[in-house]
């Protein structure tokens, strides 16, 4: 279990969740090839989910002081698992991550493909040693792997079976797939600010540089505010405008339950937060919304399918 604990198994079954969703609850019904067989798409999540692992490790291996600070009941590296045995796990987890990347590149004929579980783990260890300390720049980075997630489906499921006749329809696809990305990117990095406030003592201790740290927690809740209420009406705009309009009402019901109510929640819990509990607690509520977030793609493609109006 203390293993399990270290890969932080529910992000990564939230991860596998959300790429399972795009394939099957999205893909699969378009009337388009895919490059991937069932075998070989399982292996592009558990390559990315196996990368993403690997980060977590990492990260909790050099963030052992600041996790004394921060949260000391729950360290797992140097108090239930050895050091060295979290390095082991952490090169195990990177090294079957890229190879798998490497062989569905060499399936799909795209060789340098490659590259991107290479950056991927590379970014994942560059965050965890130095782009954490830097104000906003881990925020962003953390935020754009998990869109990256996203955007991987098109480059491996996508693009190697396009050509010139269905290029058009899966630019649809495509560009469908780059606005959850965009979606999952923006409350990502809400989250990760969040969670900053929440750690501040311990980061502050160490010697970080996060928005809270630099402007404080009260000013940081405002620049919070202000990007929930820029990705509220974002999300009431599409709803209006992709929803409403294709009178897909079961999928608007839907956002404005799961997703619009649980922003305007967290807005104005937000706004007045200022202790651990209550910026853990807006942490779990953004998860959610994500989770609620990648579920849409299905509910919307049900809805247009079966024409429930």
């Amino acid at each position: 279990m203390n293993y399990l604990k270290l890969i932080r198994y529910q992000n990564l079954l939230l991860l596998a969740f959300m790429q399972l969703i795009f394939r099957y609850g999205f893909l699969k019904f378009q009337n388009i090839p895919l490059a991937l067989n069932h075998f070989q798409y399982g292996l592009l999540v558990l390559s990315t989910v196996l990368i993403a692992a690997a980060g977590y490790v990492i990260n909790d291996i050099l963030d052992q002081e600041t996790d004394y600070d921060n949260r000391p009941d729950t360290i797992i590296v140097g108090k239930r698992i050895s050091e060295k045995a979290a390095y082991n796990l952490y090169f195990v987890l990177n090294i079957v991550g890229v190879g798998i990347g490497f062989y569905l590149s060499n399936i799909i004929q795209r060789p340098s493909f490659t590259g991107a579980f290479i950056i991927l783990s590379a970014t994942l260890y560059m965050y965890a040693t130095s782009l954490k300390q830097m104000l906003l720049i881990g925020n962003i980075i953390v935020a754009l792997l998990l869109s990256f997630s996203v955007l991987i489906i098109g480059l491996f499921d996508l693009l190697p079976a396009t050509y010139e006749g269905n290029r058009a329809e899966m630019g649809i696809m495509f560009s469908m797939l780059i606005d959850y990305a965009v979606f999952a990117f923006v409350l990502n990095l809400i989250r990760e600010i969040v969670k900053d406030m929440q750690d501040v003592e311990g980061d502050y201790n160490q010697g970080m540089s996060t928005l809270p740290i630099s402007i404080g927690n009260k000013n940081t809740s405002k620049v919070v505010f202000s990007l929930g209420i820029i990705a509220t009406l974002i999300l009431l705009w599409y709803i209006n405008t992709y929803l409403m309009e294709h009178r897909l009402y079961y999928a608007v019901i839907y956002g404005l339950i799961f997703i619009v109510s649980p922003m305007i929640f967290f807005l104005v819990k937000i706004w007045n937060a200022n202790s651990k509990e209550e910026f853990h607690l807006l942490s779990k509520v953004l998860k959610w919304i994500i989770f609620f977030g990648i579920l849409s793609v299905l509910v919307i493609t049900l809805n247009i399918k079966y024409n429930v109006k």
